[in-house]
């Protein structure tokens, strides 16, 4: 028994406390980031994480889970809360739409969701990714405005006056931003390269 013990002490320090960490690490900012583009309040991200984290990990039961945030449901909070038009009246909504997956658990009808289309999840994933890949590029080029796509950047297709929005453009971007933004994406492509992956420094949880 003490062996036993002692070995998943060892278990404990060796692989599961850094991989906490990570995750940890990880999971923070995503719940900051979540919150505040859902339009929920940046408190509600921090206590999502850890229901997510601690409470579930404890009632699961399961020896291999993932529960954390998840970026995908950022549109589908975002319009919840726009729809139902208070953010109080959402966590209602939160709450009875639980009931329901615990009932339905409980009544071993998960066999239901088989009936859904994956076209359905496929769309609204590829919608999701389009969603966040449209807002990084202001952030990409550093641009200073808060009407990038309705403003400067859409006048830039304009047949009229193109030297002239193009100059106008060019006033609201940070040169250092887009030399950031270019040096990350070489290295991310660099990293994927099939003679890197072979290194033993790549596969480290910090390139991972």
């Amino acid at each position: 028994m003490r062996r036993t013990i002692k070995y998943y002490r060892i278990i404990w320090l060796r692989h599961d406390l850094p991989a906490g960490l990570s995750v940890f690490l990880v999971a923070l900012p995503l719940c900051l980031g979540i919150a505040l583009a859902s339009g929920a309040p940046i408190y509600s991200g921090l206590l999502s994480g850890m229901v997510g984290g601690l409470v579930v990990a404890l009632i699961s039961g399961s020896q291999l889970a993932v529960s954390g945030p998840a970026a995908g449901l950022t549109t589908l909070v975002a319009a919840s809360i726009i729809s139902l038009g208070d953010y109080k009246v959402f966590l209602l909504a939160v709450i009875i739409a639980g009931l329901f997956q615990l009932v339905l658990g409980l009544l071993k009808l998960g066999v239901i969701a088989n009936y859904f289309p994956s076209s359905v999840i496929k769309g609204m994933l590829a919608a999701i990714g389009m969603i966040l890949i449209f807002k990084q590029i202001p952030l990409a080029l550093g641009y200073d405005q808060p009407d990038f796509w309705s403003g400067g950047f859409i006048h830039l297709f304009s047949p009229k006056n193109v030297i002239d929005n193009l100059e106008n453009f060019n006033h609201h971007i940070t040169r250092g931003t887009i030399l950031i933004t270019v040096l990350s994406l070489t290295i991310l492509v660099i990293l994927q390269l099939p003679s890197l992956k072979k290194l033993k420094i790549i596969h480290l949880g910090f390139f991972s």
